[in-house]
């Protein structure tokens, strides 16, 4: 039966079993919880469950079958608006198979279609026949030839921020959490991974017709982003009690390695901030085309391989996914205007999480560079006046990594004011009273000050929370974390800006971290005879570490460096991580006539090699063909 409430807003609401939760999770109805990236209308209906079954097709490189929502509805609603982009719309009925009137509205270009359907009188199921197009936004289906075995073709989905609408119809913010339970039928041979809890063994379940099916169920109310899959030739390896790493088996020994210190991770975690509740932690590192450093999809993060240079230099990353476990899979900004809430959050845990493990001088490096980064977005975005560097803003606007870095040094600048202790004990009652809901900035800033500020007027003027939040530029309150390790990486790049030679320089031992910190800080002026020691001494354009490739490329190409380019086309077409890849299309497509044919030929070439939402960036950035 329908369910009918006075209000949407109210929560004590039993659903029926399949949806596999006691009560829907909370919407957010305050103004700045609107969210303008959805055609959905949650205040009247919304979808509290989805079940997916799905079949998995290659040679069409498309998803077919069925989505069943369960629906929760406001009394006087005639109606559900889902988020599609371009589906195909087979079929819509009841849970008894009673078709019901739909309609797909136009499609805008950035959010898709409105998919309207008129509810049942009598049940809250709706049931949906459809299927995916070849060039689905989330999806990247992956020849033989762009994996590690060479073999067998790949399938992964990126959904954050609205991408997850190209495959499944469902109300895509992150405000309107759903749970969820998948049956994904694949060709014998393959590996299906979600990002829920596995209902059959790693091999899944013979079927006829040469298939195998994989069941997973997501018990706890997700924003819809994070629902992912892949398939392929895939293995895992367990790397403690309740994680373990999946990847092409020709892989899997080295990530296994990489990511060793996960079970520790979990630990500092859990010590900081209160029981990790999402069951396992396992990871998926993808092929190279994977277009973020990970992406925090509950119970399976999903890695690039660039994280994979045998020193576990960069484990940050996997502290950071680990991380979002508590604030952005737990705490989910509202929408995407606050993502910070999401990122700012996740980058202080992340360091936290760093320091417990490896010690404050390691974490004390990350800060530092975080610091570096914040202060070159601000500059590139116009100085401390340039709307984007605000905290709250419109979505997708905030400059560089902003959300990350200033973010995360808000909260290190109130951890300063208070006490590393007073502080710790808020966030994690934080964690607590807002597990599984959605948060706007209004919402955190009523929460800290009710639960930590409690009307301390001093302590108010002297964190500034509005002035960070809703005012651009970096408060002169901002705490900066200089690191021990950075600073004798300084001496040398200062002996080298003085005209020293670079044979003085002494890498050996460096991490991924002090290989940015010289690489970034050298002037981006220089002769062909520097740039030609610097790469002979240092090895530059071999280094088998994706992030020294990609700093390396930022110079070179700032200073029109032609030696340097077939090692620059072999990088962008083998690496598909936007954060790599997107500083060297800007910087070529900023070098005008020598440049810019430069960058729309390295596309052209590996265009094809990118994700969707890669290929879709880098296509802004060079224009059109």
């Amino acid at each position: 039966m329908r369910i009918l409430l006075p209000a949407i807003a109210a929560l004590a609401i039993a659903v029926p079993a399949a949806a596999q939760q006691a009560r829907p999770a909370p919407i957010l109805t305050t103004p700045e919880a609107k969210d303008v990236w959805t055609h959905a209308e949650p205040e009247g209906a919304r979808v509290t469950h989805v079940d997916l079954d799905l079949d998995v097709d290659f040679a069409t490189k498309t998803l077919s079958g069925r989505a069943l929502l369960d629906v929760l509805v406001a009394r006087g609603t005639e109606r559900i608006t889902l988020d599609i982009d371009d589906l195909d719309i087979l079929e819509i009925t009841d849970a008894r198979h009673r078709p019901l009137h739909y309609f797909v509205g136009p499609s805008d270009k950035e959010l898709g279609s409105a998919l309207t359907i008129t509810l049942p009188g009598d049940n809250n199921r709706i049931a949906i026949r459809y299927k995916t197009r070849p060039g689905a936004s989330a999806l990247q289906w992956l020849s033989p030839e762009l994996t590690a075995g060479k073999k067998q073709p790949y399938l992964f989905s990126q959904g954050q921020p609205i991408n997850n609408r190209s495959w499944i119809p469902t109300q895509d913010s992150p405000g309107i959490r759903q749970t969820w339970s998948a049956t994904l039928t694949v060709p014998d041979g393959f590996v299906a991974v979600m990002s829920g809890a596995r209902l059959d063994g790693a091999k899944g379940t013979l079927v006829p017709h040469r298939k195998r099916r994989f069941r997973f169920r997501m018990d706890k109310p997700v924003p819809p982003y994070l629902i992912a899959l892949a398939v392929g030739d895939l293995a895992f390896k367990a790397t403690g009690k309740r994680s373990g790493v999946w990847s092409e088996p020709s892989m899997l020994d080295a990530a296994a390695y990489e990511v060793g210190d996960v079970e520790k991770m979990i630990d500092a975690a859990e010590a900081l901030y209160g029981p990790y509740r999402w069951g396992r932690y396992d990871m998926l590192v993808l092929p190279p085309s994977f277009p973020f450093g990970g992406m925090e999809n509950p119970t399976l993060t999903f890695l690039t391989p660039t994280i994979i240079t045998g020193d576990r230099s960069n484990t940050d990353v996997v502290a950071h996914e680990l991380a979002h476990s508590w604030s952005g899979n737990l705490v989910t900004n509202a929408t995407w205007s606050d993502s910070w809430l999401n990122e700012g959050f996740t980058t202080y845990f992340e360091n936290r999480i760093m320091e417990a493990v490896y010690g404050p001088e390691r974490a004390a490096m990350y800060a530092d560079l975080d610091w570096d980064g914040l202060n070159r977005d601000i500059a590139e975005a116009g100085g401390q006046s340039a709307p984007t560097t605000r905290l709250h803003g419109d979505p997708g606007t905030t400059a560089g990594q902003l959300d990350y870095f200033k973010g995360s040094t808000l909260l290190r600048t109130i951890e300063r004011a208070v006490g590393r202790t007073r502080f710790d004990a808020y966030l994690r009652s934080y964690f607590d009273r807002h597990a599984f809901q959605p948060q706007t900035t209004a919402g955190f800033l009523a929460d800290i000050r009710t639960n930590l500020i409690k009307g301390d007027a001093a302590l108010e003027a002297k964190l500034q929370l509005d002035r960070w939040a809703y005012q651009p530029g970096l408060p002169e309150n901002a705490v900066h974390v200089e690191s021990a390790t950075l600073a004798k990486v300084d001496a040398q790049l200062a002996a080298v800006k003085a005209g020293g030679p670079v044979a003085a320089v002494d890498p050996k031992g460096w991490a991924t971290q002090q290989w940015l910190r010289f690489l970034n800080g050298l002037p981006r002026q220089q002769t062909p005879a520097r740039l030609k020691e610097l790469d002979d001494t240092l090895g530059l354009s071999g280094s088998t570490n994706a992030y020294v490739r990609s700093a390396w490329a930022e110079l070179a190409i700032a200073n029109r460096y032609d030696p340097a380019l077939t090692s620059i086309g072999v990088f962008v077409t083998s690496v598909g991580r936007g954060l790599l890849i997107r500083p060297i299309y800007e910087g070529l497509m900023q070098q005008g006539d020598w440049g810019k044919p430069i960058a729309k030929r390295f596309f052209e070439e590996a265009r094809t090699t990118y994700h969707p939402v890669t290929a879709a960036q880098i296509a802004k950035i060079v224009g059109p063909e």
